[in-house]
């Protein structure tokens, strides 16, 4: 069962603050470090010093991390070009040695898109769609040979297809909480399902829908892996929680209900429930990134009971 940090730095990050993160998800055993793409705070924060890209993040961590796997809770397709975010992933992943995924999704923050100018189109699935089939059209293409696509949004002709990645096949995940849409688009191009802060409950209709939408596809739902996100607020004792609690402007009660909150016993018995419906993948949303000794924690307490 995989234990993986997930950040999210429009909140407030300087890029040393999650090599810190990092650099700690790495030494403590952890599976991956993921980031959001966002380029707006959310909430009260003030988002200072201001936003780092998801992308630039992840070069500079793959050359200072060696183990962790690098990645994004999710890319919105409305940031970038489908061939430059093929480029872009592919040489950061070459960049780490074959360390990285991919999560995308269709974007959904319109404020942050009139911040920076962003256009914010009205089909965005559909463009999310396209991108699918761009991006992973450019990287499976045979060297030598070119790729040509023709879409109502994007139209690409004789593509050298370069770079490719590291890897033979980029990981590419998809989430969310859609009932039709988006289990029929993980069933064809995802290799993880994600999702994210729902309850068991609503974890287990949604991984039903996608095993249903890959069958129906002609393919193995078992080849897909089945992951949530929930925030982590993990203590050694309840004034602990209670402390964090209340550094990340959250309720105890509410932490508990949503996500994984408590002493390590309680969340590794929140952990086998998720697990007793298929997830085997768990992305900690960590939201106070000072606390390194919260990461110590779930370390030695909560992973060290689930491997």
């Amino acid at each position: 069962m995989d234990l993986r940090i997930f950040t999210e730095p429009q909140q407030g990050a300087t890029y040393d603050t999650l090599l810190k993160v990092a650099q700690a998800t790495e030494e403590l055993g952890f599976d991956a470090f993921f980031r959001s793409d966002h380029y707006v705070s959310m909430g009260a924060s003030d988002g200072l010093p201001g936003p780092t890209d998801a992308w630039i993040t992840l070069a500079g961590l793959a050359r200072e991390t060696k183990r962790i796997r690098l990645g994004t809770l999710m890319t919105a397709a409305t940031f970038r070009l489908p061939g430059v975010l093929a480029i872009e992933v592919a040489q950061v992943d070459q960049m780490s040695g074959g360390r990285v995924e991919l999560g995308i999704g269709a974007g959904w923050y319109e404020e942050e898109h009139a911040a920076y100018g962003i256009p914010f189109p009205k089909e965005k699935f559909a463009r999310l769609e396209e991108q699918l089939a761009i991006i992973t059209g450019l990287w499976s293409t045979p060297v030598g040979e070119r790729f040509t696509f023709e879409g109502t949004y994007y139209q690409l002709k004789d593509s050298p297809a370069l770079p490719k990645p590291a890897q033979a096949k980029v990981p590419v995940l998809i989430g969310g909480h859609g009932a039709k849409r988006t289990p029929r688009l993980a069933a064809r191009y995802a290799d993880e399902f994600n999702v994210p802060f729902a309850s068991v409950e609503d974890s287990d209709r949604q991984f039903a829908r996608v095993r249903e939408a890959a069958d129906a596809d002609g393919r193995k739902p078992g080849e897909i892996v089945y992951s949530n996100a929930l925030v982590a607020c993990v203590g050694k004792n309840d004034a602990e929680v209670a402390r964090r609690a209340a550094a990340i402007g959250r309720e105890v009660d509410q932490l508990k209900a949503e996500g994984l909150a408590g002493t390590p016993a309680e969340v590794v018995d929140k952990i086998h429930r998720y697990a007793e419906v298929g997830a085997t993948r768990f992305y900690l949303q960590i939201l106070d990134l000072d606390d390194i000794d919260h990461l110590e924690l779930i370390s030695s307490e909560v992973q060290s009971q689930l491997t």
